[in-house]
């Protein structure tokens, strides 16, 4: 559960014990897991332990590699310091595609693939959490575990979608985030998404939301990044006829955060590529969601858009996940059809067109 088994006697002592667990917890992930996964170290990562003369070479996990991250400027960084942009996918939601997120799936995505990060959504509503509040926050332990396990980030993504306000589950976002903050606390691995996409709803509102949960998670977890949700679908109210000048000349009121945005690159054209660059002038941002069809994530792909998106979130060290990690019938969904009922998930042969060419793009 990596809780301190004592209570701390003052707040150094508080500080001591944190830090002390996270290099615990960062030396068994390096022990236990560099020499079984070959996940590279992204740009600005810290550089991989050297080999014992005479064995293969292996290069550290990004978790071990990284450490605990944080918000400096604009940037995410490492725990050295450095600029850091985490790649890898989202799953769907987990009351629907749990059978996609499997220990030969995420073993894919952490060697084959060599995700930096899997983003764990647990949908509200839609018969998600709502239905059964201890059984998904167990869920999402579980994923969250075996990404970390194989040495990728965790994003506690809570995936409100409709209704679009998140006021509207601020008691259910604080039992939750309670929950896994608790568990999380002196784990370098996680970032917590507290609402996915807000809609018709206006950014004060959002501010105020964000200004309630994100105490509730430092009250536990006082060191992890925090991810607030833009208005209009994570679009920084372009896609409601605003931009990002709401939220840069009223940011939320805390540290360490980064503002989220969406894009599906079929639909979302120059008018959501400037404003993620104009944002990410101004703002952290991290690009939780995007696919390369349309906003429904169906539909024919545009690579030669999205591959325009991402050569900008290179370029500016924009960290994002992409959707989806399942077998969906929709072109955004990674993998054919059937492909979840089975048992394999490496190479190209099992992936649609989208679920190639993102694959192709996380390895580079």
């Amino acid at each position: 559960m990596h809780q301190r088994t004592t209570p701390p006697t003052t707040p150094t002592d508080t500080t001591g014990r944190r830090k002390a667990a996270r290099k615990a917890l960062l030396a068994a992930s390096a022990l236990g897991v560099v020499a079984a996964l070959m996940a590279p170290v992204r740009a600005g990562a810290a550089p991989a332990p050297a080999s014992p003369a005479g064995s293969a070479p292996t290069a550290a996990t990004p978790l071990a590699a990284n450490g605990q991250l944080s918000v400096c400027g604009r940037q995410l960084c490492n725990a050295s310091g450095q600029a850091v942009a985490l790649n890898g996918m989202s799953t769907h939601g987990t009351q629907w595609y749990a059978q996609c997120v499997t220990d030969g799936s995420l073993d894919a995505l952490a060697q084959d693939w060599r995700s930096d990060v899997l983003r764990v959504s647990t949908y509200v509503q839609e018969g998600g959490y709502e239905t059964d509040p201890a059984g998904f926050t167990a869920r999402a332990q579980k994923f969250v575990d075996a990404a970390h396990a194989r040495g990728m980030y965790a994003v506690i993504d809570w995936h409100m979608l409709s209704p679009g306000d998140p006021n509207a589950n601020l008691a259910r976002a604080k039992t939750f985030f309670t929950a896994m903050a608790k568990k999380y606390r002196n784990h370098p691995g996680v970032l917590y998404e507290i609402a996915n996409e807000p809609s018709g709803v206006s950014w004060s509102a959002i501010k105020s939301y964000a200004e309630q949960i994100i105490p509730v998670i430092r009250a536990e977890d006082p060191d992890a990044v925090v991810l607030v949700g833009t208005r209009a679908w994570s679009s920084f109210g372009v896609s409601e006829g605003s931009n990002e000048s709401e939220v840069v000349n009223n940011p939320v009121n805390a540290s360490n955060i980064m503002y989220t945005f969406h894009f599906y690159a079929a639909s979302h054209r120059e008018e959501y590529l400037n404003t993620l660059d104009r944002a990410s002038d101004r703002l952290p941002v991290f690009v939780t969601e995007f696919g390369t069809q349309n906003y429904a994530g169906e539909g024919a792909n545009d690579f030669a858009m999205s591959q325009r998106y991402l050569d900008l979130m290179k370029r500016k060290k924009i960290s994002w996940t992409n959707w989806n990690y399942s077998d969906d019938h929709r072109s955004g969904a990674v993998f054919r059809t059937g492909t979840c009922d089975g048992s394999t998930w490496t190479g190209t042969g099992v992936l649609k067109e989208a679920g190639a060419w993102i694959r192709d793009r996380i390895r580079q």
